[in-house]
């Protein structure tokens, strides 16, 4: 499925902008829920750090897929969208005390614990209420995941979850307190993962886990949640739009070994969304130095940072020109070295005013945007605005 775009629409909209296909969002979505909930029984949650446009939340959340949230603005964006309350779990390691007592109030399904000082403040914050809060406690399986550094979260130094040493200490403390109840146990090892072998080896960590409780303190806990990561192929965004959501979700139904009547849990977030998003920026200048050409775009990486953040790489298509190829830097108009899209890529002869697509930016574009420079946000233009 080839996302269309409507380039002489494109033409009348003030650039840049964030242009989402609803038709290949809604596709990913339904592939997903038959995977995962039909074929295993498998629980998801979207990660809403990836986006968090009110209507992209809408329509994910009429899918009947719960949230992921690290933070109190996401359990509120959440609920405001439509997820259940019960189908809300909230992580991060630094939730504030207004940020635990909202989403106490609201009834969510689960805290997923980083710290006993943590465990602490939503014990006496529940205590106040007269309810008990359901908490999962996030382990840090130490797995390096074949990622980007700063996108791995599994390792023993990095700031995430509760290291195996800690373990029994986080349990026998929870367990003396009345108003927090031990429901799971939750993982996540990074972001950006297209190699199975990942994954493959947190459920063998797993695995491992849930085998010592079970001997030695005859532990079952009735919710495991693995967590997301799934990657997806920037390089190919028409040709590879859906991941391989069967062979992801099979290798957890093959190699992960439940307790009977357990539930998994996952939180997938780039992989629903990246793909159904582009940046949409117009050719300003064509700059011709000594040695290079630039193409300067009226997008910068205020709009789209992923590329100055992590070196990512993102398919840059110029929409207006079907020209012979000739070699460009695609630039923005920041006022930084680091402002570049990507250099030294084959791209159709361009001139100024071309309508140009910066694709696979549905996850961690329009969600990381910034007013540096005292840009204005980009806009967000659904498929559905224009048909």
């Amino acid at each position: 499925m080839k996302t269309k775009f409507p380039v002489d629409a494109f033409a009348k909209i003030e650039t840049p902008f964030y242009y989402y296909d609803v038709e290949l969002l809604k596709k990913t979505l339904d592939t997903v829920c038959k995977e995962a909930a039909k074929h295993h029984g498998f629980n998801v949650h979207y990660a809403i750090k990836a986006n968090f446009n009110p209507r992209i939340l809408e329509i994910i959340a009429a899918s009947g897929i719960g949230a992921d949230c690290v933070s109190g603005g996401e359990v509120a964006a959440a609920l405001k969208a439509g997820v259940s309350p019960s189908h809300i779990v909230f992580a991060g390691v630094g939730k504030t005390d207004k940020e635990i007592a909202l989403s106490l109030d609201a009834g969510i399904f689960c805290f997923n614990v980083e710290s006993i000082p943590e465990i602490e403040a939503i014990n006496t914050l529940a205590a106040e209420r007269g309810v008990v809060a359901q908490v999962a406690i996030r382990v840090n399986p130490n797995i390096g995941a074949h990622t980007h550094a700063n996108i791995t979260t599994g390792l023993a130094e990095n700031k995430f979850g509760i290291n195996y040493e800690q373990l029994d200490e986080v349990i026998d403390t929870i367990e003396v307190l009345n108003n927090v109840k031990l429901i799971g146990l939750h993982f996540h090892i990074g972001s950006q993962i297209l190699v199975m072998d990942d994954f493959i080896a947190l459920c063998g960590r797993i695995n491992e886990l849930q085998t010592m409780l079970n001997e030695n303190r005859g532990m079952v806990l009735p919710h495991i949640n693995v967590g997301g990561g799934l990657g997806i192929r920037y390089d190919a965004p028409d040709k590879y739009n859906i991941p391989d959501f069967a062979l992801y979700f099979s290798t957890y139904a093959q190699h992960l070994k439940l307790f009977p009547g357990q539930q998994v849990h996952f939180e997938l977030g780039r992989s629903l969304v990246a793909q159904c998003g582009s940046l949409i920026t117009r050719a300003t200048y064509i700059k011709k130095g000594t040695c290079k050409q630039f193409i300067i775009v009226d997008a910068g990486m205020n709009d789209l940072v992923r590329p100055a953040l992590y070196s990512a790489y993102h398919r840059i298509e110029n929409l207006s020109s079907h020209k012979a190829d000739e070699v460009y830097d695609v630039v923005g108009p920041v006022c930084e070295s680091s402002d570049v899209f990507c250099k030294d890529r084959k791209i159709p002869a361009t001139q100024r005013g071309d309508i140009m697509a910066i694709r696979s930016a549905g996850a961690y574009g329009e969600a990381m945007a910034f007013g540096y420079n005292c840009r204005s946000l980009p806009q967000s233009i659904l498929s559905t605005d224009i048909e």
